[in-house]
């Protein structure tokens, strides 16, 4: 069992029961709904395979559905994860990036994954939250990238995008990585229905070993 499953969810000192039911000692992965007009909803497979995944393939506690959460809903402290991904425009209201930095002030965790068109407005929006830590490149030896499964070189890259090399970002706020930020990979594509995208198997399987890897810190750290 992840102690970081309870240490994290501890955080979370004002959570709330989520809206679905969650088997006891489980937790739920949360999509995140946003606005300014991007496709936070793009490829609804994308989840439930990875989901499948963890459950199948690590002893991470996952619960067998994810959830859609806004920042403004109440239920947000539920979710020790949040997911978001796009192609275009982002955009948080100053009540929205406030209730993002109490999440993650609280032991939440972000992870963004540009699905090609994000990046811009994300990293805009992103400055709303913490504007006092910057994105930056996370080094090969962070732990994110050693364990369960190691990746020295960084980021596997999945899709070409504008063919430049992989890069993980995060904003570390007083010693804790709070944000993690994808580009120029698209990890969560490679967990889409396989006739999607046709990804060979060996590059899914490393785009989900990836993301058991940003899981498993995520509630460990």
């Amino acid at each position: 069992l992840l102690v970081g499953l309870i240490g994290g969810g501890a955080r979370l000192a004002a959570a709330q029961a989520p809206a679905a039911a969650v088997t006891p000692g489980t937790f739920q992965i949360a999509r995140l709904k946003y606005g300014g007009g991007g496709d936070w909803y793009n490829d609804p497979s994308t989840l439930p395979n990875f989901i499948d995944y963890l459950r199948a393939q690590t002893a991470i506690p996952v619960a067998t559905q994810e959830a859609t959460v806004g920042l403004a809903d109440a239920a947000l402290a539920s979710y020790p994860f949040l997911f978001m991904t796009g192609h275009g425009n982002v955009a948080f209201t100053a009540t929205e990036a406030a209730a993002l930095r109490r999440y993650l002030l609280s032991g939440g965790f972000l992870y963004a994954d540009d699905d090609y068109g994000m990046d811009v407005p994300f990293r805009r929006e992103i400055a709303k939250v913490f504007p006092e830590d910057k994105l930056i490149e996370l080094p090969f030896s962070h732990p994110i990238y050693g364990k369960p499964n190691p990746f020295p070189h960084g980021l596997p890259k999945i899709h070409e995008h504008d063919g430049k090399p992989a890069q993980g970002f995060g904003i570390i706020h007083e010693g804790r990585l709070v944000v993690y930020y994808t580009v120029e990979t698209n990890i969560s594509d490679g967990w889409v229905d396989a006739a999607v995208h046709n990804d060979p198997p060996a590059k899914r399987e490393a785009a989900f070993r990836m993301g058991a890897n940003i899981i498993e810190y995520a509630l460990t750290h």
